[in-house]
């Protein structure tokens, strides 16, 4: 990682809560001491499966949210199988020392690591004392009385609270995936939509329609965005997010877009006809653009 001296926060970052950004923060803050902020993480798809509603974020979301949002200039983000073997001191000394160059270690309280996460931060402080980095703990963080944690935030983006959800991540749910080619029925009836597929095991938030806010060609547009898995036409994948985009037209494929979910409109339904569809998806538009 060349001769700079970082700063690196540890943690698996599932969500990237106000929790998480806390102890992102504390690392981003020694770049005024001319350290370079970083963060040691693994990807979800690789990582021991954090409870049955799956990741919150992918890798690519993840990573992109910590660089773009919090002020962490590398991500460190080696497979869980490649780690998961090593004993505590062996990653202090050979990863947070020896890849990392690490000057500065922040985690939360309850971080463990090494083998069978064996060791937690008290033996963190030993290890850097013996391999000089400074170690810092941050307090978990409190929204009204409870505390900010992934298990609530995908409990309330499957429930469909995603108010309550994305005051906790500290910033709108945000999908960021590539467009990918679906059945185009969209384009057919007036209302074209880019279509990012969820990966497998990743959580998916309540099906349904939402108003969002999409990122194209360098601008923010209001957007309508529906998720689930199309259940007027027929369509047996994944579930996916579909997004038709207000005011937009251009070709996205192959182009990650950031799709910032702002609120809940409606469950999933399944219509009788396209033409009722594409009613509701005009109904739906004109109450999306009076929220946004």
């Amino acid at each position: 990682m060349d001769n700079m001296k970082t700063a690196a926060a540890l943690g698996l970052f599932d969500g990237v809560h106000l929790g998480h950004r806390a102890v992102l923060g504390a690392a981003a803050e020694q770049e005024k001491n001319g350290l370079v902020p970083c963060a040691f993480t693994f990807p979800p798809e690789s990582a021991a499966n954090k409870g049955a509603a799956g990741y919150i974020y992918s890798g690519y979301e993840k990573n992109f949210i910590l660089e773009h949002d919090c002020g962490i200039k590398r991500v460190f983000s080696p497979r869980f199988a490649d780690i998961c073997g090593m004993d505590g001191e062996t990653f202090a000394q050979e990863i947070l020392c020896g890849e990392m160059n690490a000057a500065f270690v922040c985690c939360g309280n309850d971080f463990r690591f090494g083998r069978g996460a064996s060791c937690g931060v008290d033996d963190l402080r030993r290890f850097g004392k013996k391999y000089g980095f400074e170690v810092r703990t941050v307090d978990d963080v409190f929204c009204g009385e409870e505390r900010v944690s992934s298990t609530l935030i995908r409990s309330l983006l499957t429930d469909g609270s995603l108010g309550r959800a994305n005051e906790l991540l500290g910033k709108p749910y945000t999908i960021i995936k590539e467009v990918s080619r679906g059945a185009q029925l969209g384009r057919t009836i007036g209302f074209p939509t880019a279509n990012q597929i969820f990966g497998e095991g990743q959580l998916v938030p309540r099906f349904g329609a939402y108003a969002s806010k999409t990122y194209a060609c360098g601008k923010w547009y209001p957007s309508i965005t529906d998720i689930g898995v199309k259940p007027t036409v027929s369509y047996g994948g994944a579930p996916l997010a579909e997004t038709y985009i207000y005011g937009f037209s251009g070709d996205l494929y192959g182009s990650p877009l950031q799709v910032m979910l702002c609120q809940f409109i409606r469950p999933e339904m399944k219509f009788g006809s396209v033409e009722e569809l594409k009613a509701q998806i005009s109904a739906d538009t004109e109450y999306a653009l009076n929220i946004l």
